[in-house]
């Protein structure tokens, strides 16, 4: 299939929405949304699939929704996974060459990534993703890309991410009740981070946080490389949550009014800024001041913050991240959140948008919730891209066994040939 032609989707399950998105690449390598399908996410609980059923109905629809609009039929998604069971550890790997005179190649570097695949692991989990950082080729140390060296010792550290067996399964089995195909898994905060960073930033290094309905991810960039991945089991719904039990509302109502008049600093109201909500069941309205409000939402964003400044402490990065923090997904449309950012970490903040790959046009997804989903797509064409290069792999290797196999059987005829020719004389 020619690369303009090719249709990829993106599947972002999360707590709060399941979005299907669909996307090819102009002409420019830039991506062109076709369609976009939405679901309320029933069947999900802070990442992690709780209900099969409601879950598998939530993906017909968001798919239904986003083929009508795109005119195609999908078959096959990338598919986003989150979660508190996520996590990630280090691993170094050490692979010795046969072909020690050949230069290492792409063939290398996957052959020592898939041992990394299979280390044993604690029982009931798995590795999801397995991401090398620096090489070292012989006693050549710090090697981004080995690509072209010649050694015989290729070693390399590995940045593992994990997750729990059975979590990955409900997800495969979701998707593919929902007459689907895994194209392939991949950790939302990386998703996000496609969508939403420039390479200038994962140089400069920068912590990217995504700040979803069920949790908050985080993802640690520098010197182009991925360095530490964290999930926080707070997001949205737990401010939404704190709204309902403080106020005595629905939590409904308390919703929409993190959502209209939100804060992350309660000093940016007045005390006399005063919203009336209807009362139930023909009972009175009630009044709530915005201060109050945004004071309730303060004090559980200070809790995520903490935690996420926590977590960037841990990995001895918090210098070395010029670029600050870039915060997505749709939590970061809570009013105020950048300079909260600011105030606790003292590190330079700004919201990321899901434009840094976007064709223009499409304007409408431009809003942080869509960060994972247009990541996800952006993943499923690298995927599509890496299998057309090991299927044009795997045809030259067949080609080359095939040459041997025709030159084996051309010996063998002229061989038998003068020795028949010899008999005859």
């Amino acid at each position: 299939m020619e690369a303009k032609d090719r249709v990829i989707a993106g599947l972002d399950i999360g707590t709060t929405k399941i979005v299907a998105m669909i996307g090819r690449k102009n002409e420019h390598g830039k991506l062109e949304i076709l369609g976009v399908g939405k679901a309320d996410s029933i069947g999900v609980n802070r990442g992690e699939v709780t209900h099969i059923d409601s879950t598998v109905e939530a993906i017909r629809a968001a798919i239904r929704q986003a083929e009508e609009i795109a005119q195609v039929d999908i078959t096959e998604v990338n598919v986003g996974i989150a979660g508190q069971h996520i996590k990630s550890l280090q691993h170094r790997e050490t692979m010795v060459r046969n072909d020690k005179d050949e230069v290492i190649s792409q063939k290398d570097i996957e052959k020592l990534t898939k041992v990394v695949y299979g280390i044993m692991m604690n029982p009931g989990e798995e590795v999801i993703h397995a991401l090398p950082q620096e090489f070292t080729v012989d006693n050549e140390f710090g090697e981004k890309n080995p690509i072209g060296m010649i050694g015989s010792r290729l070693e390399a550290n590995f940045h593992v991410i994990t997750g729990h067996a059975s979590a990955v399964k409900k997800i495969i089995r979701c998707v593919e009740q929902a007459g689907l195909k895994v194209q392939g898994l991949t950790l939302e905060p990386l998703a996000s981070s496609e969508a939403v960073l420039s390479l200038e930033e994962k140089e400069a290094g920068v912590a990217l946080v995504d700040i979803g309905g069920g949790t908050t991810d985080l993802a640690i960039f520098q010197d182009n490389i991925i360095r530490h991945t964290a999930v926080i089991p707070f997001g949205g719904n737990i401010i939404t949550e704190d709204i309902r039990m403080g106020l005595n509302i629905i939590r409904k109502t308390a919703e929409q009014l993190k959502v209209r008049f939100g804060s992350a600093l309660s000093s940016e109201n007045l005390e006399n800024e005063v919203v009336a909500i209807p009362g139930l069941r023909d009972r009175p309205h009630k009044e709530i001041t915005l201060k109050n409000l945004s004071a309730i939402i303060e004090a559980r964003m200070e809790e995520i913050i903490e935690q996420v400044y926590y977590e960037i402490r841990a990995t001895g990065y918090d210098k070395k991240l010029f670029a600050g923090i870039v915060i997505t997904g749709g939590g970061a449309q809570l009013r105020h959140i950048t300079q909260l950012f600011e105030y606790i970490t003292g590190m330079d903040v700004r919201i990321g948008y899901p434009t840094e790959h976007l064709a223009k046009g499409n304007e409408n997804i431009t809003n942080p919730t869509y960060s994972t989903s247009v990541g996800l797509a952006l993943k499923g064409f690298e995927l599509a891209e890496r299998d057309d290069v090991q299927f044009e792999q795997h045809k030259e290797v067949k080609a080359e066994e095939i040459a041997k196999k025709f030159g084996f059987f051309e010996r063998i005829l002229k061989t038998s040939k003068t020795f028949f020719e010899e008999e005859n004389d």
